[in-house]
């Protein structure tokens, strides 16, 4: 609840509450710290043995600023061709070498794209002609807006967190965010109802099996 909903600490502690569970909110943080990369580990592992099998994927690579105690970091995100966030990946610099270290993170994972859709940064061409697959890179106005919409979730959860303190945190963060969000979302805009309720019954059960 308190990783896959734009809530607080003390908001879960008080819906519990309501639902005769009376816990302190830093129980709930240490809840999600001990099992959540645990949960978002075992998705994201049924989830790369089932992508591998297909060909024609297409990645979108953006950053996004990011301040940790009035400092500028920056979240790298790979996303694939349905909006599915695939990496993420938060470092101090936005340069070749971080870019590199990215796409090589990614690439070792989930095995090569057809196509690489990135805005104009000049780190990822710099990256990508080292990695010798510069021919695969697309770049258009709009192209990458798949991308750029994968942030508004996690900005709608960062306020409600009123930002991270430190790096370490806001990596495993994203990395848990990402995961359960990819396993909640169904595209509800692109499907019927009943279809919708299916998959959402689908991947409640599938999260009750994982918490068993």
């Amino acid at each position: 609840m308190y990783v896959r909903f734009p809530l607080s600490l003390r908001n879960v502690e008080d819906l519990l509450f309501e639902r005769g569970i009376d816990i302190c909110h830093e129980t709930v943080r240490l809840w999600w710290n001990r099992f959540g990369p645990m949960f978002a580990a075992d998705i994201r592992r049924q989830r790369v043995s089932r992508m591998k099998g297909f060909r024609h994927w297409r990645w979108h690579l953006d950053e996004v600023f990011v301040k940790i105690n009035g400092e500028r970091h920056y979240l790298w995100r790979a996303v694939d061709q349905e909006g599915e966030v695939l990496e993420s990946y938060v470092t101090k610099k936005r340069n070749k070498s971080t870019a590199l270290a990215f796409i090589k993170k990614t690439l070792k994972r989930y095995g090569k794209p057809e196509a690489i859709v990135t805005d104009g940064l000049r780190s990822y061409p710099a990256a990508m002609r080292e990695l010798c697959n510069l021919e695969r890179r697309e770049m258009g106005r709009w192209l990458n807006n798949r991308a750029e919409n994968s942030h508004l979730p996690f900005r709608r959860r960062e306020r409600a967190m009123q930002r991270f303190r430190r790096m370490k945190s806001l990596q495993k963060f994203a990395s848990v965010h990402a995961s359960l969000h990819n396993h909640f979302s169904q595209g509800r805009h692109l499907i019927d109802r009943q279809t919708y309720k299916t998959r959402r019954s689908a991947a409640l059960a599938e999260r009750q099996n994982l918490m068993a």
